[in-house]
Order: C-alpha cells, then structure tokens, then sequence
C-alpha cells in the first residue's frame, strides 16, 4: 500500500502560479490543494482536515491573519505558515505573536516550502531519531567504561552526560533505549559510594588537595566573587533539586539569561539540616555545632537546625567580604509564595544578597511517602521532572528570576542535596536511641545485615560530623537502599519503597547543579 500523502492547504489569490510548487511537493509526499481567498479555505478546512495550511498575509478580501484567527476557530489542531511578499518586522512580529507556526518571504522556491512542511511536520521525529542513534553510538562506550576508574572530576562528566541521556530519551520517547540507560544505574551507584568512601574523608581532611567544590565552598567561590563584581546579586537554592531536574528547567530560563552551570558535591550526609547549614555557613556540620554550640544541638529536629541559616549566611560573608547587606527569605507555605508574589517589585536588594530558599521540591518529594495521589503521579523519575517543570512554570521562583532578568542582577542557582529514587530495603540493627532518618542514622552498635547497602564511619568526625558521645556510629544508605528495621521490615517496604528519599550516598543526592545566570542584554 502507498504511504498517504501529507494535505496541504495553500491559500493565495495567485492560485495559478502554484502549479510548479504543487507537482514538486507531491513528488515527496504531499498532496497541495489551492484556494484563492480565505472564504473558500475555511469552507474547505470546515469539509476536510488538512496537515498544514499555506496562507498569503496579503489577499483582497480578509487578510492572512484575519483568515488565521477563524481557521483556528475551525481546525485548532491545523499548523499555519504565514506566505507574504512583506519583510515588515511588525507583520512578522504580528504573526508570530498569534502562534502561526512558521514564516515564510516570497518569493519563495518549491525547497524552501518543502524545508518548511518538512520542520513542522516531521522536526520532532527526526529530532527524536538522531537522540536515539547517539545514544545507540554512546551507550557501548558508556558499558564499557567502568565508573569505578574515575577522579571526581570523570564523575561529575559522566553522571552530568548520563542525566542528559535520561531526560532526552524519556523525550524522545525512547522506552527501550531507556531502559537501557537505566540498567547502567546501579553499577554506577555502587562504584560512586565506593569513590566517596575512600575520597571524602581525604577531602575533609585535606581541603588544600585536590577536591571538588564542596557545600562548604559555594558561598565563597561563586556567590562572593560574584558581589565583589556586582553590587547587588541574587542567591537562590532549591531545595531537593537534582541535575535532571535542574535540565528540564534550564530551557526555560535561557530566553532571560546567559547560563554558566557548574557542579558540585554535596557535604555527608545529604540532609538538609547538614547540607544546607553547610552551604551558608561554609562550615562543615562539625565547625557548626563546635563554633555555635547554642544553634546546633544533637537533641533538636531538623526544621529547628535549620532555624540560624540566615545568620550563617552573614557571618560567612562577613568573614569573606565584611559587613555586607543580606535579605532572606525562607518559601514553604502556598501563604508565603503568594505573599512574595505580592511583593515581587521590592523583593530584590540594591545591595548585597537577596537570599531565598524554595522549598515546594522537596515537599513534593517527601509528600509523596504520605499521599497516594502523590505516589501516583510522581511515581518516578519522568514524572517528578514533569512536575517540577509544571511547577516552575507558575511559580513564584520563575516571577522572581524574570524579575531579577529585568533589573540586569545576577542569579547564582544552585540546590542543598538531591534525592534517590529508593526501591531496596536494608535490614539494620540499632539501638533505641539511634537517629530516625531513613537514609542516614546515628548511633551506638549500628550495623547493616548486608555491607554493601551502607557507609560505617566508627568516628563521625573523620567526616566532620560533630563530635558525640564515645561509641556512637554513623551509618550512610548508598545505591537506592533505604533503612528498615527487622521488627518494621513490612511497615516501612509498604510505606517507602519508590520514594524519593535523601541523606544518603549516591550521585543524585551529591552531585548538583550550580548556575550562574547573567541576565541578556
């Protein structure tokens, strides 16, 4: 059976001068049909669908746009490429502006118009045909190179190509290929946690060797650099933000900015109340509780050791540049975006640092343990990337970035931790008194039943961790492991295998992204 030909509908009061046009293109596969004025396309358009419409700006009558507007009233699902003889940028400027999907000068050649039928039509397969041979040329050097091999530079290439792959085969829509990728995973996990067992005590240890940007780095390489050049700039961390969700933004953020992204590693573990104090305070967890004993104790939760982090912010860059101006802002609640919304044109300091914390991602992904309807639509990787950009899109974080675009200040964008998509349970023995969290724990006799699931420090200050009692341990979940304990083995596998949880070791909760945004213009 011959393949159908593509219809097109071209819509020109010179209707006799197509014919060239029209035999060409049916030679590769479309069949055109002419109309001389826009009454007559709409009626056609209201008998039959056509792939594409062909439509002059300037015929007597109605003009191109005025046609498109009822066409679109007729057939929405129709693409429309504007003809005209005008090279006026307010015509073009017009036309683009009511979403015709391309724009073509006359006069224009039989090529041209197929290029053009070609794009709209058949740019996205192609698009997704050329990811796939790429990923097919790459995936046996990716197989082949074993992870284990690399410094921590090598890392951050490999884990960043990786996250590339996974956002562009997912759309593409590339299932199998997908898969593939994915079974690259957990042998990566695995060689990681070995990396970071041996390399982050020595980074710790050693802060003048060579070592990647660690938290504790970020405010003074990136942000205060940044001040000494401009005297006003914006720091803003989203929390739980990993790399491939830091790409599924990044499209919609270079129309307004120049983007220089960067990387670094996340400090042990990867929870908020150690990585983000350590990311403001350019401390490790350990100097924190040593230096301000009376903002860091063992016995507090999480939210209220992350109760200072403003101060740590001051008193880091006092440190680093003097007394400099600090405006902060901490977003949880629906109350609080709407209010900094309200507040949009006066939210960003002449001075110094506008520091906000957005918090929605990693709600989401702890919501996600709690609501089925969470678990449901955020089920996996794809999905939680498809929710955060639906999220960015209406958010008071974009606002806030399109505000800082317009007033030409600088952005650093960057995240405290990310987080891994947890489907193994590790059977772990504790004592009463040991820590809660799921991917990392504190305490006295802690042990793994199997080693691979988990990093043992006997002395957590090796890792700079604050300094405790004799005898306690620090026990960190590599790979997608998460703890349970054998008396809540059942409770805790119904409840938080497939979450997305942090504070472990993995590269999704280490490695993330750092971005300077420079606005255009």
């Amino acid at each position: 059976m011959a393949p159908r030909l593509r219809s097109v509908l071209w819509v020109d009061d010179e209707a006799e001068l197509l014919e060239p046009h029209r035999l060409f293109l049916r030679d590769h596969g479309y069949d055109v049909q002419a109309a001389s004025n826009a009454d007559d396309a709409i009626a056609m358009l209201q008998r039959q669908a056509y792939d594409v419409v062909l439509l002059d700006e300037q015929m007597p009558g109605k003009r191109g746009l005025e046609a498109f507007a009822e066409m679109q009233a007729v057939a929405p699902a129709t693409k429309v490429v504007m003809v005209t003889k005008s090279e006026d940028d307010a015509t073009l400027r017009e036309a683009l502006g009511a979403n015709v999907r391309d724009y073509l000068v006359k006069p224009v050649t039989p090529r041209q118009v197929l290029t053009a039928l070609t794009r709209l039509l058949d740019g996205e397969k192609f698009r997704q045909q050329a990811i796939a041979r790429g990923f097919a040329e790459r995936f046996r050097e990716l197989e082949a190179v074993r992870s284990r091999d690399l410094d921590w530079r090598g890392w951050i290439e490999r884990f960043d190509e990786l996250m590339r792959w996974d956002v562009e085969l997912a759309g593409a829509g590339e299932t199998g290929l997908y898969e593939s990728l994915r079974g690259l995973y957990p042998a990566m996990q695995r060689d990681f946690a070995d990396f970071m067992k041996v390399g982050y005590p020595k980074w710790c240890n050693d802060l003048q060797g060579d070592r990647p940007p660690l938290s504790v780095d970020v405010v003074s390489e990136f942000l205060a650099p940044l001040l000494g050049q401009h005297k006003a700039a914006v720091f803003v961390v989203v929390d739980c933000l990993r790399l491939d969700q830091w790409k599924v933004l990044e499209p919609l953020i270079t129309p307004m900015f120049d983007c220089e992204v960067t990387h670094y590693f996340s400090v042990l573990p990867t929870a908020t109340p150690y990585a983000r104090n350590a990311l403001f305070s350019g401390l490790f967890p350990g100097e924190i509780a040593a230096r301000f004993p009376d903002w860091w104790r063992d016995d507090r939760d999480d939210e209220s050791l992350n109760a200072h982090e403003r101060p740590l912010l001051e008193a880091h860059l006092k440190e680093l540049r003097g007394n400099t101006p600090v405006r902060y802002e901490k977003l949880t609640t629906v109350r609080d975006t709407t209010d900094l919304e309200r507040r949009m044109n006066s939210v960003i300091a002449a001075e110094g640092v506008s520091a906000f914390v957005f918090n929605f991602v990693d709600l989401l992904t702890h919501g996600r343990s709690e609501s089925l309807v969470l678990a449901e639509v955020a089920k996996d990787e794809i999905a939680l990337r498809a929710l955060t950009r639906q999220w960015f899109e209406r958010s008071a974080l974009f606002s806030l970035l399109k505000e800082a675009a317009r007033r030409k200040v600088p952005v650093l964008l960057t995240s405290d931790h990310g987080a891994v998509h947890c489907l193994t349970p590790a059977t772990v023995y504790a004592k009463k008194d040991a820590s809660p969290n799921l991917r990392f724990k504190m305490g006295e006799d802690l042990r793994a039943e199997q080693k691979e699931h988990a990093m043992i420090f006997p002395d957590p200050t090796v890792i700079r961790l604050p300094r405790r009692a004799l005898g306690v341990t620090a026990m960190i979940a590599t790979g997608d492991a998460f703890f349970v304990y054998p008396t809540k083995l059942r409770e805790y596998q119904s409840r938080y295998r497939g979450s997305f949880l942090h504070g472990g070791v993995s590269p999704e909760e280490v490695i993330l992204p750092l971005a300077l945004l420079s606005p255009r213009g």
